[in-house]
C-alpha cells in the first residue's frame, strides 16, 4: 500500500509538471508577444496563496494540486484594454501553440536521456531476440545476439526481409548466413508451414541491434521517434474514430489507465533496461501526446481556438466575441463529459496492458 500511495504521488508530481510545461510556454509565448498574463496558476482553486507578482502576473499557488493554467487578459472580451482577443490573429495562434511546442521540446530532451543511455535500433540488421523451445531455429543451433545476414543469397537488411523469404519458403530447406561474435557461419533449417500457437515458422524473436548514440547527435534522433510515435497516434486516433480498432489494440485511457502504464513502467525489469529509462519513455509518451491531442481542431482545445482565428486570416473578418465564447463552452462541456467517460471506463472495465 506505502509503494502504491509513493507512485501515485510521484505519478501525479510528474504529469502535473508536464501540464505545468505546456503552461510554460503560453505563457513565455505571450510575453514575447507583449500580452499580460494576469495570472499563472499551479494547481486549481481554491486558492492557497499569490507567491510574488511580476511584470503585472500574479503567480499562485492553489489547493489542488494537478497542472495549472495560465489566465490571459481579456481572453474573449474585446473590450478589455490590452485584451489577448484584440492581439493580431498570428500572435494568438502563436501563444496557442507554444503550449504543445513546449510539450515537444521535454519530448526531446527526455529522448536524449533514453538515446544516449541505450542507443538507437539499427534497422539495416536483423539480431535474433529469443529462441523458443524445440523450435526450427534452436535445432539448427541458432542463439540469441545472433545476425542473420542472408537467407538462400538474399541479403537480410530488414525484419520486413526476412520474414517475407521465411514466409516464401515453407517446409523448404533455406541456408542461413550469420554473424556470431564477430564470425560468419552458416546454418539450415526447414520453416513450419503450421507452427504451435504463438510461435512463427522458425521460432525466433527478432529485433534491431542498438548503435551508440553520442548526446550531442542524441537531440536528432529524438526528433526522429517523436515523429514515430506521432504518426503512430494519429494512426490510432483515425482507426479509432472510424471504428477500425482490433480488439487488445489500445483504446484512450484517463488518469487510472495512465497510472495503471505508469505502474507496469516502474516494475518492467525483464528487458534489461533500468526502470528509470521505462519511466522517462512513459512521461515523454504523454508530453507528447498531450501537445498533440491539444492541437486538434475541437473547440475547447488550443486547436479549436486557432480553427476560430483562422476566418481572421483568411476572410479579415472576426468570429463574434460572444459566438467564440459559447462555442468554446460548448466545447469543453463536451470534453469533460468524453473525460468522465473515459475515467469511469478505466475503473468499470480496465485496460489489459500487454
Amino acid at each position: 500500500m506505502l509503494n502504491t500511495a509513493l507512485n501515485v504521488v510521484e505519478f501525479i508530481i510528474a504529469l502535473s509538471v508536464l501540464i505545468l510545461v505546456h503552461e510554460l510556454g503560453h505563457f513565455l509565448a505571450a510575453r514575447l508577444f507583449k500580452i499580460d498574463v494576469e495570472e499563472f496558476a499551479i494547481g486549481f482553486p481554491p486558492r492557497m496563496r499569490t507567491l510574488f507578482t511580476a511584470g503585472g502576473t500574479k503567480f499562485v499557488l492553489n489547493w489542488l494540486p494537478f497542472g495549472g493554467y495560465n489566465r490571459l487578459k481579456g481572453e474573449t472580451d474585446p473590450n478589455v484594454p490590452g485584451a489577448f482577443i484584440n492581439a493580431s490573429p498570428w500572435k494568438r495562434i502563436g501563444v496557442l501553440i507554444a503550449g504543445s511546442l513546449m510539450n515537444m521540446l521535454a519530448a526531446v530532451i527526455l529522448y536524449s536521456i533514453i538515446i544516449s543511455a541505450v542507443g538507437w535500433p539499427d534497422t539495416s540488421k536483423v539480431e535474433i531476440l529469443a529462441i523458443a523451445p524445440n523450435s526450427p531455429a534452436e535445432q539448427a543451433g541458432l542463439r540469441a545476439g545472433d545476425l542473420i545476414l542472408k537467407v538462400n543469397d538474399q541479403v537480410i537488411d530488414s525484419t520486413e526481409t526476412l520474414s517475407a523469404e521465411v514466409a516464401k519458403n515453407l517446409e523448404q530447406e533455406i541456408n542461413l548466413v550469420i554473424l556470431r561474435e564477430s564470425q560468419e557461419g552458416r546454418l539450415t533449417l526447414v520453416p513450419r508451414a503450421n507452427p504451435p500457437e504463438g510461435e512463427g515458422a522458425i521460432g525466433v524473436m527478432i529485433g534491431n541491434p542498438t548503435q551508440k548514440v553520442s548526446p550531442l547527435a542524441s537531440p536528432v534522433y529524438s526528433v526522429i521517434a517523436i515523429y514515430d510515435y506521432s504518426t503512430s497516434l494519429f494512426q490510432f486516433i483515425g482507426k479509432t474514430l472510424t471504428g477500425n480498432t482490433a480488439p487488445g489494440e489500445g483504446r484512450l485511457s484517463g488518469l487510472k489507465g495512465m497510472f495503471d502504464m505508469y505502474e507496469q513502467a516502474q516494475a518492467e525489469t525483464g528487458s534489461g533496461v533500468p526502470v528509470i529509462l521505462n519511466v522517462l519513455y512513459f512521461f515523454a509518451s504523454i508530453t507528447i501526446s498531450l501537445g498533440l491531442l491539444n492541437l486538434l481542431p475541437f473547440p475547447g482545445l488550443d486547436g479549436g481556438q486557432i480553427i476560430l482565428t483562422l476566418p481572421e486570416i483568411i476572410l479579415r473578418r472576426r468570429v463574434p466575441p460572444e459566438y467564440h465564447a459559447m462555442i468554446n463552452m460548448v466545447g469543453l462541456a463536451i470534453l469533460v463529459i468524453l473525460m468522465i467517460y473515459i475515467n469511469v471506463r478505466d475503473f468499470v472495465s480496465p485496460a489489459v496492458i500487454p
